[in-house]
């Protein structure tokens, strides 16, 4: 059964968005299945009413869509960069709530990171409606006869699945460059935060979207095999882990060899030179660990220090980490930087890594790696140094505030080992010797390097990874050129 959206938005904790949005209307799913997600602060349930889209709900979103896109396509660059600048503004006036939607089953403060995530999306939207009338073609000059001009043209009706850790800032990241070149997006959030997704809908026609250009389908992973293998989707946009990302691949080229981007996580090193600023390098991962309680996937988990300031940047590391730590609680209480994990099976998985990284004797504890007396999924700071590179806490993405701080003494020994693993999405370099920077900066073989910081990303420039962190990029024209298509149109000249 269909219902109206409401141009004035009014979902909330209490009031949570439980249908799909397609065609720019709520419906219920076809399917009659239905996720259940809690409160990862004291795991109590949130609902059990999510909706899981099915075969036929994707489907109607693609009829939708290919329905609306010739008039999408059409619409003039003035008002195609107004809807998207209306958009962001309304992202904006609902911070608030947005973020309250994400919090509820993320655990993310709102000072700490739930403000940050809205601002990034609405961002996004800002920036990409600004390129709408420059991302032009280019004209060849004739030659033998023959004049060349190329266009970039949208693919047409595209996709995103978004991961749970940034629900609504990679929403900006994908729907933005979608929309921008005159693309029809289906936004497909994580089953473990789907709310500020789900509530985009009465914002989506308030902005002025027409029917079909931009809709919200929730689900889990059956969802997101549907997307990646629907034969009229023509390009699928994906955050999450590198098992999942292959099957996408792997059913985006069986199908109709869709184009695709993804963004599938890392294992970044920063590697802290004995000429650095020691209060800078150690406030930089510091803080790429804590944030978002490590659940990032550029977040630095690998430190290398020279030797001769080992001691006194890993003494400097421990009490920057001791103060986040005794930020970890209540998301929903002001003051709280660091709030819990997103679920159970998270809270496990990281738990598992850290107490076989102990008992296996993996490392020397620096920090943490002791059980809070919170009720709820959280987990301190904890750091292990001295770690082998056979280590699973060395080598695998936890994906938690769990680190590795290790020494070296050559720049090329330092080089290596950063190198060494099948990641490659950030890299930071600490020294104040410019050249050094610039040198080992090129030698990382990651898709970002940081000179003097790290864990971080800019809507002006391109973000993505090396190897199997992932294809693609994000962000700046880079993501523009994602969503087209280049044609060459070739005039005949002489005749």
């Amino acid at each position: 059964m269909a219902t109206n959206a409401t141009s004035s938005f009014e979902f909330s904790a209490k009031s949570l968005p439980l249908q799909l949005f397609i065609d720019n209307a709520y419906v219920d799913s076809k399917s009659n299945k239905y996720l259940t997600v809690h409160n990862p602060k004291d795991g109590s349930l949130v609902s059990d009413k999510v909706p899981l889209a099915n075969d036929q709900d994707v489907d109607a979103a693609v009829v939708a869509a290919e329905n609306a896109l010739p008039g999408w396509k059409k619409i003039s660059a003035s008002q195609r960069r107004d809807i998207l600048l209306k958009f962001a503004g309304l992202l904006e006036k609902h911070t608030a709530p947005l973020a309250e939607l994400t919090r509820i089953t993320l655990g993310a403060p709102f000072g700490s990171f739930g403000a940050f995530e809205v601002g990034l999306a609405a961002e996004a939207f800002k920036y990409n409606a600004g390129w709408i009338d420059k991302f032009l073609g280019e004209a060849v000059p004739q030659e033998n006869g023959f004049m060349q001009i190329t266009r970039n043209e949208p693919l047409g009706v595209t996709a995103g699945i978004v991961p749970w850790n940034g629900p609504l800032g990679t929403v900006g990241l994908k729907a933005a460059p979608a929309l921008a070149t005159g693309n029809c997006f289906i936004l497909k959030p994580s089953e473990k935060t789907p709310f500020a997704a789900a509530a985009l809908g009465p914002l989506i026609k308030e902005a002025g979207f027409p029917p079909g250009v931009f809709q919200v389908l929730t689900g889990d992973g059956t969802t997101g095999a549907l997307i990646a293998s629907h034969m009229r989707i023509r390009k699928v946009s994906f955050t999450g882990s590198i098992p999942t990302g292959k099957k996408i691949q792997e059913m985006a080229a069986k199908s109709n060899l869709k184009r695709v981007t993804l963004e599938l996580g890392g294992k970044s090193p920063a590697v802290v030179f004995d000429d650095c600023n020691l209060e800078n390098a150690a406030t930089w991962c510091a803080n790429a660990l804590a944030a978002n309680t490590g659940q990032v996937c550029f977040a630095a988990t690998r430190v290398y220090v020279q030797e001769g300031i080992f001691d006194k940047f890993a003494k400097l590391y421990k009490e920057k980490l001791e103060e986040k730590a005794k930020t970890i609680g209540d998301p929903d209480q002001e003051g709280t930087q660091m709030g819990p994990l997103v679920d159970k099976s998270q809270f496990e998985r990281v738990n598992g890594f850290i107490e076989r990284g102990i008992s296996g004797s993996q490392g020397t504890v620096l920090i943490g790696g002791n059980k809070t007396d919170k009720t709820g999924y959280y987990v301190e700071p904890t750091v292990f140094t001295n770690v082998s590179a056979d280590a699973e806490i060395y080598s695998n993405e936890i994906f938690g505030p769990v680190s590795i701080l290790n020494s070296f003494k050559t720049e090329e020994e330092v080089v290596k080992a950063a190198n060494a693993t099948e990641y490659g999405l950030m890299a930071g370099v600490f020294t104040q010797d410019i050249n050094k920077a610039l040198r080992v900066a090129s030698d990382f073989d990651s898709g970002m390097v940081g000179i003097n910081c790290v864990s971080l990303t800019f809507l002006t420039a391109p973000f993505g990874g090396s190897k199997e962190s992932g294809l693609g990029r994000e962000c700046g024209r880079a993501a523009l050129q994602a969503f087209t298509e280049p044609k060459t149109i070739m005039i005949n000249m002489t005749y």
